[in-house]
């Protein structure tokens, strides 16, 4: 066994927010660092994810997924390395990818650590790109919404870990056009420029539903919804007959307090025969094998781009996320301990 630090901070959930989180929400607290049971491995955390879905994590209700306890470490993706390992193989000086960031030093279970290679691809991209969320593109996009070749595409959020993937796998795959929103002008100019989007339009410049019908002038069968809100209803408007919407995120009401009104024409599903269904990653890993060979395929090649928003530092951990529901990340936003 390595020496092992004497202890680890990890951030706490201390109240849970009333709208907008505010940092008094959280606390960074410093915990004892011990060797690791049998059957287990602890891991130094070098990069954690922060996601839109953990706010609704914050709160106290049933969901597909269990609230944060307060007072307890949050959780979430991370990559790390091994400095103690009492389960069968694995060794100090492995990386792995886990489920327990938003701290310092992980105490794993071995068998939910998957190993992972620095030398295929940076360690942050397992949370992005090779990551969760981009197996989340991947199935809402083909498995989801049924894509096939030549369909018009609409990914909200497109500047987002999903949204940006979204657009260029449609791309790849022979779509006839693909349209993003986002929050700037730059994270347009981005998808346009530098992702190969067809189209795309920043949501603050005017009506969505205005801005849509411009760069959709024939439509769209597709719509990959990370934003909901106006977006969907936009989409709604837009969608061609038998169109297609994967409900992936509906970030714009995640801090309401009050219940949002849902799209005001919703009886245009049933005149264009339209589906809408709702997508979780959990669903698909059967999918995973495919994605990597797939995804890893377009990195390497240089087809598939992908960007990150790092904030160094764990100090700055609660910082970040609070960023990522404002919208300040481009690509994947991670947090990184490496430094």
């Amino acid at each position: 066994m390595s020496v092992l630090p004497a202890s680890s901070r990890e951030w706490h959930l201390v109240s849970r927010p009333h709208g907008w989180p505010v940092p008094a929400d959280f606390a960074l607290r410093e915990v004892p660092v011990g060797e690791p049971a049998e059957g287990r491995i602890l891991v130094r955390n070098l990069h954690f994810s922060v996601d839109p879905y953990m706010r609704g994590r914050m709160n106290d209700v049933k969901s597909y997924i269990a609230p944060f306890k307060l007072d307890h470490p949050m959780d979430g993706g991370a990559v790390g390395e091994v400095v103690a390992s009492n389960a069968e193989g694995f060794a100090v000086g492995d990386h792995v990818l886990h489920g327990l960031g938003w701290r310092e030093y992980a105490d794993v279970p071995a068998q939910h650590a998957t190993k992972v290679d620095p030398e295929l691809a940076p360690l942050s991209t397992y949370l992005g790109v090779l990551g969760m969320p981009g197996l989340t593109a991947y199935a809402g996009l083909f498995e989801v919404a049924s894509f096939k070749e030549g369909d018009a595409v609409f990914v909200s959020g497109a500047a987002g870990a999903v949204g940006s993937q979204v657009g260029q796998m449609a791309k790849l795959k022979g779509a006839s056009r693909v349209i993003g929103s986002a929050g700037s002008d730059e994270k347009v100019k981005w998808l346009v420029e530098e992702l190969g989007f067809d189209a795309a339009f920043n949501y603050k410049n005017g009506p969505v539903k205005d801005q849509l019908r411009e760069a959709a002038p024939d439509g769209i069968d597709v719509y990959f919804d990370n934003v909901g809100g106006d977006h969907l209803e936009a989409a709604l408007a837009t969608l061609n007959v038998h169109g297609r919407a994967t409900i992936c995120g509906m970030i714009a009401q995640y801090n309401d307090t009050e219940p949002v009104p849902g799209p005001r024409n919703m009886a245009t599903i049933i005149g264009k025969r339209l589906r809408l269904q709702g997508v979780l990653v959990g669903d698909h890993y059967g999918l995973q094998p495919r994605f990597v060979e797939e995804v890893g395929g377009w990195l390497r090649s240089g087809e598939l781009k992908y960007g990150e928003t790092v904030v160094e530092g764990i100090e700055n951990g609660t910082d970040a996320f609070l960023g990522l529901l404002r919208g300040d990340n481009t690509g994947k936003m991670v947090v990184s301990l490496a430094g």
